[in-house]
């Protein structure tokens, strides 16, 4: 029997992330599986197509389901692009794409150029072009699932549960739980799983990127450099967000549909 997020109450997510803490990432999407008939998983990176694959593993034991979206911000690699259609090959399965809301892309384009997060920051484009997009992505559901781990950002990240409840994109009167099951693991662990079942991933990064997000945001890591060294890095490092995760940045309600 289905669930939903009305049987996920604060103190129930706590007892749940306790619970759950040091579980591997299949066990814990088994558990967001079990409760959620509407469950999604937020796709765009090696982190995410890990999880795909457990998530269809998983699936086929317990005879459910779950759905897929990426966000084209229309500024992505062609390069990655083309590994979300390999992976929506390969798996079979639909990858929703959400795309910006072009008038407002058109506004900010028009008024401030191409690149005015190199002068403003990247808050004001990332909003226009990732975090409304999400927010309709998520309109519908009651849980979803991303590719967090702790060891992405010290500064963001370091403190990420693996449940938690996303008050900046959910409501008073529709909660929504944010799974987070890669969050103990780390990026030698992520590759040690791509590579021993064969699991898609994009081609940049065998060319030096590590974290790959837009194609003008993201650059190739040199030798011993952190993984998220490669976004935004003309910005100060330890406050790397796009937007997409707010609640680690301790402001949720800027993010308040």
């Amino acid at each position: 029997m289905t669930t939903t997020t009305s049987a996920f109450d604060a103190t129930q997510i706590e007892a749940t992330a306790e619970r759950l803490a040091s579980a591997h990432p299949s066990d814990i999407i088994a558990e967001a599986l079990s409760h959620f008939g509407n469950l999604t998983i937020s796709f765009s990176g090696a982190e995410d197509v890990v999880l795909v694959d457990f998530a269809a593993r998983e699936a086929r034991k317990l005879n459910r389901s779950f759905s897929v979206f990426s966000l084209d911000t229309g500024r992505l690699h062609p390069e990655t692009l083309e590994f979300i259609e390999r992976v929506r090959e390969h798996y079979d399965i639909p990858i929703e794409a959400y795309s910006p809301q072009a008038d407002a892309v058109e506004a900010l384009v028009r008024e401030k150029g191409l690149f005015s997060f190199r002068t403003d920051g990247h808050g004001e484009c990332c909003g226009i072009r990732k975090v409304e997009p999400l927010g309709r992505a998520l309109a519908s559901v009651d849980a979803y699932i991303t590719g967090q781990r702790r060891d992405q950002s010290p500064g963001t990240r370091a403190e990420i549960p693996v449940v938690q409840l996303d008050p900046g994109f959910g409501r008073a009167d529709r909660p929504l739980v944010k799974f987070n099951p890669l969050a103990n693991w780390t990026s030698a662990q992520v590759w040690q799983q791509i590579m021993a079942y064969g699991v898609p991933y994009n081609p940049l990064h065998d060319q030096g990127f590590k974290s790959i997000g837009c194609a003008p945001c993201t650059r190739a890591t040199h030798p011993g450099e952190h993984e998220r060294a490669g976004r935004w890095w003309w910005e100060e490092a330890t406050q790397k967000e796009c937007g997409l995760h707010a609640i680690n940045l301790g402001n949720p309600g800027d993010l308040e549909q």
